[in-house]
């Protein structure tokens, strides 16, 4: 080697001349030295040496770094070692660097050698040079400058100021390099930690350092490769890594130089790498925390996904950024080219470089991250379910994941992403960008008022189950989801839709809201769409609906046609409801009628009505069609129908003379519990009774409303049937014998015992109520009519009896003007009375006496006084009381009939006089108003008052034998 090729004496004088002229110059020196050994490079030295070699190869440097002879040896190629190089190397901040590739700027990197030792040497092709500290501290003893300073500072000097050649027998640097930093490690530096360290660093150095392709360590070897979709692959000895990398560059504008330093101002170009290591599967693996490289590490903390590497400007630190225009510039045209580095990865990886929202780890990271995040959300990076380009901006995405759906709605949302980035990994990143989500009541809003086809929204429903299923309470989002409907309408939610279950397909009637079956799904059911067979359709409450107003459609001129045909279908499957006597049939004239205003043409009730009833006869054809029970179902008449409610609660079931019945049950108070009722009674003709009552016994549904309690069929019947043109209580059965005389035998031989007896026909005298009171006290009354004494007596005690047995009140019954006495003879009420004792018999005109039964009852139930309150008797005869035992014969007569003899007295006359209204009267016993006893000796009037006192009246002619003969004989005879 040359003695000394780049004039390093010449150097060397500059800095001696320069700390001998300035007392200071030499400190300051020395503090800027330690100022950058033990601030801004205390710890970057393979990154400065890396940094030298790539700024001298410029492109494919190759970097070894090893240990011999406890020295740390950096060899590179490239340009070996030039005098300005040497200049720079021995001087602050005058880095020879120009070109905008070379990382280096300030001249001042080499100084991170100081961290390992005091002796640096640097050997190129071209020359070698030193730096020692003990050789400064030498030449520059005789300073007296320096002297102070060193005796302050301990001795220590700066270290790479004062530079000289290498000595003459410095070995060469190694074949293929260009040149060879040397670097003999200080005592405190442990060799193998620093290359363990090195190892560590090598993957980072090939990615920062785009001119070095090439680094070996200790004999482990890393290399770069250039991969042509303009990534890279690091190769090392235990396998390779892969980065995505997008590279760009630029020139700073002037406004953008201001504030930068004069070797700053010389290169205004400016470079931006952004990188994101691929794991094996191509997959990107996000960084969670990284610094800012200028290309080379900073102190700037970032939390973006992908690694930056820009030549932005640093303080002489090199630690942190330099605030000002420029910076800004870069940091902004960073953000600008960071979705280039997205858009060329595969889409469904994208996202995960989307920085997420985080505390900012630095007001650069802050700055940085906002602005990346402004970049992706307005450029064209993510495709849309129509593989068209969209920003995030206007992007939407579903809440849930689906395939299914998100194809569906390809065309309804043209701006939606992806099933995939509804997924969980990408939630995230879109809501950083935000970008919504489109939830299912959203959803739904979108396809309402769609046209689409029933396999349409069968798969939309097929693919919004599947999310549900996932997520039950997602139902409540879903209420209007639209259904189409078998119709051509679409209902606004599954709720109040039905689906058929079974074959129907003709009950596409007006109203009816059937699901279509080509979009019938299990959603619409969990929905709130019911299950519709023949039974669900008829109790649907739009039918009911349809059928309530089919007249009135029909009227207007619509068509029901096809309503009629498919509520017989239904009701051909499901049975009767009480509603269908609505619907609309054509009759035989071709007019349009309720279906319960119609008979079968084949109906009995055909000839039982009246010709003028208003009911038509079901069209022909339709009695064809439809069986006979399908149409009774619907309320056709084949015979007598029965209405039945359940819980009635007044007279308002279109019965004839239903007011009256409920009156009279006093239905308002007491409302029957349920109400059976034969309809269209009073259509019977009157001379039909008889058939129209045999048809009543031989359905039992009729014969159920005819025994009903109470019932309004048996009320009507009674009053309104006629039998030989008169009611059924107008007459009495055959073998009603105590009747005879006030009712007439039934003339029908036709109709059975039971079947009269329930119509009212009479089967015995009773009296029930007011009615039965009244009607057989008209007869009592009527003195065309023949009645037998016992019959007359029997009726009075039977009228006095219901009265007393609560079953009428007295002035509930109409008094007729005539009743019939104890003579057999009807007399007038005006003269009539009712006799209360039998003493009075003999003293009053028996043609107006009226008995049988409690006297005090049926003087008040007639409105007659009693006979003894007419009479106004007194007797005026003088008696002689007499001990009964003491009168002839009576003890006797009293043991014969086995009963005691009556204690007390009793007034015997020899003649009994009463006085009866101013007129005296014989007779042979008496009873006056004190309750006393008055008789004659004669054995009849004795044998009354005896049988009275005794209780024992009707023995009263039996014991006037025995007084008049007390034997035995004469008791048995």
């Amino acid at each position: 080697m040359s003695t000394d090729p780049f004039g390093t004496a010449a150097l060397r004088q500059a800095v001696l001349d320069a700390w001998r002229a300035s007392p200071t110059r030499f400190r300051e020196d020395a503090n800027a030295e330690e100022d950058l050994r033990f601030g801004g490079y205390r710890d970057r030295l393979l990154v400065e040496l890396a940094q030298n070699a790539a700024d001298a190869a410029g492109a494919g440097g190759r970097l070894r770094l090893s240990v011999v002879d406890n020295e740390l040896r950096a060899a590179n190629t490239g340009e070996p070692l030039s005098a300005s190089g040497v200049a720079a190397l021995a001087s602050l901040r005058a880095s020879p660097k120009r070109d905008a590739s070379r990382v280096g700027r300030f001249g001042v990197g080499f100084s991170a050698v100081l961290a390992v030792t005091d002796e640096p040497r640097v050997v190129s092709t071209t020359g070698g040079i030193a730096f020692s500290a003990d050789h400064t501290r030498e030449a520059s003893a005789d300073l007296p400058t320096v002297v102070e300073a060193l005796a302050e500072r301990g001795g220590a000097v700066p270290v790479l100021r004062l530079v000289w050649p290498v000595a003459a027998d410095e070995p060469g640097v190694p074949d293929g390099f260009a040149t060879e930093v040397r670097l003999p490690l200080r005592a405190d530096i442990d060799a193998d930690d620093l290359i363990k360290g090195f190892a560590a660093e090598a993957e980072d150095l090939l990615l920062a350092l785009p001119g070095l392709t090439e680094v070996e360590i200790d004999g482990r070897t890393w290399r770069r490769e250039d991969l042509p979709d303009g990534n890279l692959r690091v190769h090392g000895d235990s396998g390779s890594t892969a980065w995505h990398v997008h590279r760009t560059d630029g020139r700073l504008g002037e406004d953008d130089l201001h504030g930068l330093g004069a070797e700053a101002r010389l290169r205004p170009e400016w470079t931006v790498c952004w990188a994101v290591q691929l794991d094996a599967d191509g997959v990107p693996a996000p960084l969670a925390q990284d610094v800012l490289h200028t290309p080379t590490p900073t102190d700037e903390r970032l939390s973006l996904p992908a690694r930056l590497l820009a030549t932005l400007p640093v303080e002489p630190s090199r630690r942190r950024l330099m605030a000002g225009p420029a910076t800004d510039a870069v940091l902004a045209a960073a953000a600008r080219c960071y979705p280039d580095l997205v858009l060329t990865l595969p889409l469904e990886h994208r996202t995960a470089l989307v920085p997420l929202p985080e505390f900012p780890l630095s007001d650069v990271d802050g700055k940085l991250r906002e602005a990346v995040l402004d970049a992706l959300g307005s450029v064209r990076w993510l495709t849309t379910v129509g593989e068209d380009e969209i920003a995030p901006s206007r992007a939407r995405v579903l809440d849930r994941p689906s395939a299914e759906l998100a194809e569906l709605l390809a065309d309804v949302l043209p701006d939606l992403l992806p099933a995939e980035f509804a997924e969980s990994a990408h939630a995230k990143a879109l809501q950083a960008l935000g970008v919504p989500r489109v939830r299912l009541t959203e959803l739904v809003e979108a396809v309402t008022g769609l046209d689409r086809a029933p396999g349409w929204w069968r798969r939309l429903y097929d693919a919004v189950h599947a999310l549900l299923e996932a997520d039950p309470r997602a139902s409540e989002e879903l209420g209007a989801l639209p259904v189409p409907l078998t119709d051509g309408r679409t209902s606004i939610g599954p709720r109040g839709t039905l689906v058929l279950d079974t074959d129907l397909s003709t009950v596409d009637a007006l109203g009816l809201r059937l699901v279509h079956p080509d979009a019938v799904h299990p959603l619409l059911e969990r929905l709130g769409a019911g299950r519709a067979g023949a039974e669900e359709l008829l109790d649907a409450p739009e039918l009911q609906a349809s059928v309530e107003r089919s007249v009135a459609d029909a009227e207007a001129g619509l068509d029901v046609t096809e309503l009629a045909d498919a509520v017989l279908r239904l009701v051909d499957r499901a049975g009767p409801r009480d509603w269908l006597g609505a619907l609309a049939l054509r009759d035989s004239d071709g007019e349009v009628r309720r279906a319960d205003e119609l008979l079968l043409p084949t109906s009995p009730l055909l000839d039982i009505f009246e010709e003028d009833a208003p009911l038509g006869v079901l069209a022909e054809d339709l009695a064809r069609a439809w069986s006979a029970d399908t149409l009774s179902a619907v309320g056709v008449l084949d015979g007598f129908t029965v209405l039945v409610d359940s819980a009635p609660t007044g007279p308002n079931h279109r019965l004839a003379d239903e007011s009256a019945w409920w009156e009279e049950i006093d239905g308002d108070a007491n409302p029957p519990a349920e109400l059976r009722a034969v309809r269209d009674l009073d259509l019977v003709a009157d001379d039909a009774w008889p058939a129209a009552l045999k048809l009543l016994a031989a359905d039992p549904e009729t014969w159920r409303a005819l025994n009903q309690r109470d019932g309004y069929t048996g009320w009507w019947l009674a009053r309104y049937a006629l039998l030989d043109g008169l009611p059924p209580t107008h007459w009495r059965l055959p073998d009603a014998d105590d009747l005879a005389g006030l009712y007439e035998v039934v003339p029908t031989e036709e109709l059975s015992e039971e079947l009269l007896v329930m119509l009212g026909v009479r089967s015995g005298l009773s009296v029930d109520d007011a009615f039965d009171a009244e009607d057989l006290l008209a007869r009592l009354g009527d003195e065309d009519r023949f009645v037998r004494d016992g019959t007359m007596l029997r009726a009075h005690a039977v009228l006095a009896d219901a009265v007393a047995d609560g079953l009428l009140e007295p002035s509930d019954v109409d008094v007729p003007d005539f009743v019939r006495a104890l003579t057999g003879e009807v007399v007038s009420t005006e003269d009539a009375v009712v006799l209360d004792g039998a003493w009075l018999l003999p003293v009053l005109d028996e043609g107006t006496l009226v008995g049988g039964g409690a006297p005090e009852v049926l003087a008040d139930l007639l409105d007659l006084p009693l006979a003894s309150e007419y009479a106004q008797a007194e007797v005026v005869s003088t008696g002689t009381a007499t001990a009964w035992a003491d009168l002839d014969g009576l003890v006797e007569a009293c043991d014969l009939i086995g009963v005691p003899f009556p204690d007390g007295e009793v007034l015997v006359h020899d003649t009994l006089v009463v006085r009866v209204r101013g007129e005296e009267h014989e007779t042979t016993w008496w009873r006056d108003d004190a309750g006393r006893l008055h008789t004659t000796h004669d054995p009849s009037g004795l044998a009354r008052a005896l049988a009275h006192v005794l209780g024992h009246w009707s023995r009263r002619h039996e014991l006037s034998a025995l007084l008049a003969a007390p034997a035995a004989t004469t008791h048995l005879a």
